[in-house]
């Protein structure tokens, strides 16, 4: 590699030395609950696709009737000429579901939280957030310039405490939690969040990327169902099986975000055909309540299999379940035996997790039926004995 490049070479083998180097390998689709990697059929629990809408025949067919009405993409940014008509009718639509006056879609989730909280934080704000909030909160924050404080894990007396100590706010201040969060599969007290933030007229934003889908009346989350907040962004590419994002919000703040909001205005608007298919998800979701209660009691039996066979689960009460192993080596040792055994569970290492916090990070889907939950707790009791 030529010289100017050196400090790439010397970030990879940063990385590399500590066991950290992240590459990448191809799949194939496989069954139901299973891929291909290289020419072996794998059992996969790290996949998202929590209720797998991926693969179900409504969505794909939602997603070619958009195509075929409208084409493959929409050519600009909503701003210039790429503002089909079906974006503010799905938005109408995702605001009534979630019991707000408006909602606008983003292209990702990274996309909407770091475009969202560096429009509105700002630089005299001030954003307090959960620590293990995800990185395009944080990073939306940094870009914003806006103080960033961290309270401990759902310890809302150390947020309190924070909370207390701002005696004269130069600008407005933003409460961040998710609500289901992505790495350890627990939840927000939400009604205690909005309790907090009430008290010291903070902005409420709530992440549910990983609440969508699967949690809440039709499925739209854990902030409806009278759980108050402010701004509540949500994707469709977990358990509604697609692409994209949206935020609920007030009116205003749409139209604001419509003018302040770099990565909506500077951004080629979603391809009909991820449109199409967050429409037919949307369609379905209200009608998967069983789907919804079967993946939560699939849930409960492999996290009950799990310590007893003395496993730590953390404080799981979700679809998503980490398997605790204390160390990046036995995090992977781990991964590669279960891959051995036929089973894809992913080791989830620093920087994504803290050191120490090393873990398979276990996804569970409507298409696990139990005796695939019996084929994983089989192979960990025989590595454990």
């Amino acid at each position: 590699m030529d010289n100017k490049f050196s400090f790439v070479r010397q970030a990879l083998n940063k990385r590399r030395n500590a066991g950290q180097l992240r590459s990448l390998r191809s799949i194939e689709p496989g069954g139901a609950a299973t891929l291909m990697v290289n020419g072996r059929e794998l059992l996969n629990f790290s996949s998202n696709d929590y209720l797998g809408l991926t693969q179900r025949s409504e969505i794909k067919e939602g997603a070619i009737s958009y195509v075929r009405r409208f084409g493959a993409g929409c050519g600009a940014s909503r701003l210039v000429c790429g503002n089909f008509s079906f974006f503010e009718a799905l938005e109408e639509r995702l605001a009534r579901l979630k019991g707000q006056e408006s909602a606008l879609l983003f292209n990702s989730g990274f996309q909407a939280n770091i475009s969202i909280i560096a429009a509105l934080a700002q630089r005299h704000a001030l954003i307090v957030a959960d620590r293990l909030c995800h990185n395009s909160i944080i990073q939306g924050a940094i870009l914003s310039r806006a103080r960033l404080l961290r309270f401990n894990h759902n310890d809302y007396d150390h947020l309190r405490a924070i909370m207390r100590g701002i005696t004269t706010p130069r600008g407005p201040i933003f409460i961040i939690t998710e609500s289901v969060f992505s790495m350890d599969g627990d939840r927000a007290n939400l009604t205690e969040l909005h309790e907090i933030a009430a008290e010291h007229e903070a902005i409420l934003y709530v992440d549910e990327a990983h609440a969508t889908g699967v949690f809440g009346s039709s499925g739209m989350g854990l902030a409806c169902d009278g759980e108050k907040a402010d701004l509540v962004m949500g994707t469709f590419g977990k358990g509604c099986g697609s692409f994209g994002a949206y935020l609920a919000c007030p009116r205003q703040i749409r139209e604001y975000l419509i003018n302040y909001g770099q990565g909506f205005i500077y951004s080629t608007a979603l391809p009909p055909a991820a449109a199409g298919a967050i429409a037919a998800a949307l369609d379905l979701l209200p009608d998967l309540d069983n789907e919804r209660r079967y993946l939560q009691e699939s849930a409960h039996y492999l996290r009950e299999g799990l310590h007893n066979l003395g496993f730590s689960t953390g404080s799981s009460s979700s679809q998503i379940i980490p398997l605790y192993t204390g160390a990046a080596g036995r995090a992977l040792e781990l991964s590669n035996y279960l891959e051995e055994q036929g089973i894809l569970g992913v080791a989830i290492r620093p920087p994504t997790v803290e050191p120490g916090r090393e873990r398979i990070r276990l996804a569970l889907s409507v298409l696990h039926t139990r005796n695939h939950l019996d084929r994983l707790l089989n192979a960990l009791a025989r590595r454990r004995s």
